[in-house]
C-alpha cells in the first residue's frame, strides 16, 4: 500500500525522518509500504504541496542551502493547516517547536489531521501534555492512530514498553535524566569547561537552540514529566505545575567540590504517587556512584519505573560515540510509530 506523508515542521528532526524513510524504502517495501511526501510546511522556508509527491531530495536540498520550497508546490498554499489540508495526506508528522504553555499550535495541526483521517505522530510534548485525551479520543473516533513515543527519551519506546509488557501494573513512581542537552554541559563542565563553553558546544552540535532556555532552565524536561504522568499514571498534569528548576545556579566551583567528593550534579526528574496525587519534581541533585544516575555521562538519558510488580525497571538511551542524543534517535520514534501504527499495532493510543 502506498501511504502519502505530510510534514508539518520540517526541521533536523524532521529532515532525518525524511532521510531514513528514503533510506528503510527496501525493508517498506518488503512489508507492502511505499511511500510518497505529498505536504511540507516549514517555519522559515515556506510551504509546500502536491498530492502527487514532491520531490523530497530537492526539497531537503533547498532548506539545507536557505532557500524556499515553494517553488515546489503545485497548489497554493500560505499556512501549515492548508499543507495539512491540501496535502491528502494518510499521516501527518507534527515536528514544530514546543509550546510549553499550551501545546499550540501543534495541538490545531493534530486535531486537523485526525479529522480528515490521517495518522497523527509527533515528537512534539505540548499536545501530549495539553491535549492527551482529546486527541485520544478524537483518534479512536476516526479508527486512526495519535502516537508519540519520541517525546520523552528521543527514539527509547518509553510508552510503549510500559504498557505493553506491564499490563494492569500500577505506575508508583518515575525517576531518571530527560534532559540531554543540560547532561551534556554538566558533563562537560566537569571536566573543567565553564557554562557558557558548554552551551555554547551543545548549540554548536545541534542539540541546543539559540535561546537554551528550555533546556537549562528544566521545562524541556518539565514537560517530560507531565507528559509521563499524564499518560501512564492517568494524572493530567502540565509543565508548570512541576514548576522546574534549572541548572543555571550550578557554578564550577560547586561541580569541582562534589567532584573531590566522589559525587556528580545531575538535573533529575521524578514524579511519585503520594495517595491519591502526584509529586513531580525537576531540579538538580548531587548523586554518588550508588546511584544508577551516576554513570550516565554526556548525552546519555534514562527512566526508572517502579511499579506494584516490579520494583525498578530502567531504560538506558547510552551515549554514542559520534551521537548527540539528537536528531535520528528521535525521527527513528516517529519512524517506529508510523510502522506500527499502519501495522495494526494499537495499544499506544489506548486511554488509561
Amino acid at each position: 500500500m502506498r501511504y502519502k506523508f505530510a510534514f508539518i515542521g520540517f526541521g533536523n528532526v524532521a529532515r532525518a525522518l525524511a532521510r531514513l524513510f528514503l533510506r528503510k524504502q527496501d525493508s517498506l517495501k518488503a512489508q507492502g509500504i511505499a511511500f510518497s511526501v505529498t505536504g511540507i510546511s516549514t517555519g522559515k522556508h515556506g510551504f509546500a504541496v502536491n498530492p502527487d509527491g514532491l520531490d523530497i531530495l530537492k526539497a531537503l536540498e533547498l532548506v539545507e542551502s536557505g532557500q524556499s520550497i515553494a517553488s515546489l508546490s503545485v497548489v497554493p498554499v500560505v499556512n501549515s493547516l492548508e499543507v495539512i489540508q491540501k496535502s491528502a495526506a494518510d499521516a501527518m508528522f507534527e515536528n514544530t517547536p514546543v509550546n510549553t504553555q499550551s501545546g499550540q499550535p501543534a495541538l490545531d495541526h493534530i486535531r486537523a489531521a485526525l479529522n480528515l483521517g490521517m495518522h497523527a505522530i509527533t515528537a512534539n510534548k505540548g499536545p501530549v501534555v495539553h491535549g492527551y485525551r482529546e486527541l485520544t479520543a478524537l483518534a479512536k473516533s476516526k479508527g486512526r492512530q495519535f502516537r508519540f513515543e519520541s517525546t520523552v527519551l528521543g527514539g527509547a519506546p518509553v510508552f510503549s514498553v510500559f504498557r505493553q509488557t506491564f499490563p494492569l501494573a500500577e505506575l508508583f513512581s518515575v525517576k531518571g535524566i530527560f534532559n540531554a542537552t543540560t547532561n551534556i554541559i554538566l558533563s562537560r563542565m566537569e571536566n573543567g569547561e565553564s557554562y557558557e563553553d558548554a552551551v555554547k558546544y551543545c548549540q554548536s552540535v545541534g542539540v541546543a537552540e539559540a535561546d537554551p532556555t528550555n533546556d537549562v532552565d528544566g521545562w524541556d524536561a518539565a514537560i517530560k514529566v507531565a507528559a509521563l504522568v499524564t499518560v501512564l499514571m492517568g494524572v493530567p498534569m502540565t509543565p508548570q505545575q512541576v514548576n522546574p528548576t534549572g541548572i543555571r545556579g550550578i557554578t564550577s566551583e560547586m561541580i569541582a567540590k562534589a567532584k573531590a567528593e566522589g559525587k556528580r550534579y545531575k538535573l533529575v526528574c521524578s514524579a511519585e504517587k503520594v495517595g491519591d496525587k502526584v509529586e513531580a519534581s525537576v531540579a538538580p541533585q548531587l548523586v554518588d556512584s550508588s546511584s544508577p544516575l551516576y554513570g550516565m555521562m554526556n548525552s546519555s538519558t534514562g527512566i526508572t519505573f517502579r511499579t506494584d510488580v516490579v520494583p525498578d525497571y530502567s531504560i538506558v538511551l547510552s551515549e554514542r560515540p559520534g551521537m548527540q542524543g539528537g536528531p535520528v534517535e528521535t525521527a527513528y520514534g516517529l519512524f517506529a510509530d508510523f510502522v506500527s501504527a499502519v501495522n495494526g499495532d494499537f495499544s499506544a493510543s489506548e486511554v488509561r
